[in-house]
């Protein structure tokens, strides 16, 4: 069942999800194609970047990249020091957003072996309206 998040005025929905990941990007300009390709999935517009960047943090380490897009942000950092790799995401908009694709792409692109996600409604508060898990 696909929910689709859409209205005519601001929703300020968000998609926080953490995971581990078997296929992690390689670089940050694979980063970066890849969130290209998923702003315009999900029928977003870019107003700047994405930019990504390799932090070599010993316990930080990994790839950091971010979207600004035209109804807020899209987020993630990849630790690449555990097998597999941790990743956690954010997908903030006041537009509309497919969740189920959402999920979809991020899974099939990064290989995610298990993951969580939450979708809270941010327009009056911090209302969860969703939660799901995969072993």
């Amino acid at each position: 069942m696909s929910e689709e998040i859409d209205c005519k005025k601001p929703f300020h929905k968000h998609l926080m999800l953490r995971g581990y990941c078997s296929n992690p990007p390689k670089s940050t300009e694979d980063t970066i194609i890849w969130l290209r390709g998923f702003v315009w999935f999900l029928g977003m517009k870019i107003l700047q970047g994405p930019f990504s960047s390799y932090v070599d943090v010993p316990g930080n380490r990994g790839i950091t990249a971010v979207a600004m897009i035209e109804t807020s942000h899209i987020a993630f950092h990849i630790w690449d020091e555990s097998d597999p790799a941790l990743i956690q995401l954010d997908v903030y908009t006041c537009g509309s957003l497919d969740v189920d694709a959402a999920v979809e792409k991020i899974t099939s692109f990064f290989g995610l072996t298990s993951f969580k996600y939450l979708v809270y409604d941010r327009e009056n508060g911090f209302d969860l309206i969703r939660s799901e898990s995969v072993n």
